[in-house]
């Protein structure tokens, strides 16, 4: 179980109500990772090796304390599979594949 996917939503909090700023912040620090993401509207997705991708949310949450964000609230879905790996791109394709049959 080396590989996982995740859905990450990170929510500074008292920082006022425009969250951009940091929502990019988290993102240069996904991009300097090398991982496999898609942004999206309330969240990102993630995937990699455990260890990797679990390095990369933990210093989401550095830079963003960093920048002066007293508190972070995160949301973290996490998948993981033993029988084979599957990208969630591969995981969106299947569903679309199914949607024209």
């Amino acid at each position: 179980m080396n590989w996982v996917s995740i859905d990450l939503c990170v929510v500074p909090i008292g920082v006022g109500v425009s969250l951009s700023p940091y929502i990019a912040a988290c993102q240069r620090v996904i991009e300097a990772a090398g991982l496999e993401h898609e942004l999206g509207a309330n969240g990102t997705a993630i995937e990699g090796p455990w260890d990797e991708v679990m390095a990369c949310v933990r210093a989401c949450h550095d830079e963003l304390h960093r920048l002066g964000v007293p508190r972070v609230y995160t949301t973290l879905k996490l998948n993981t599979r033993a029988d084979r790996h599957q990208s969630f791109r591969e995981k969106v394709e299947a569903v679309k594949r199914e949607q024209t049959s």
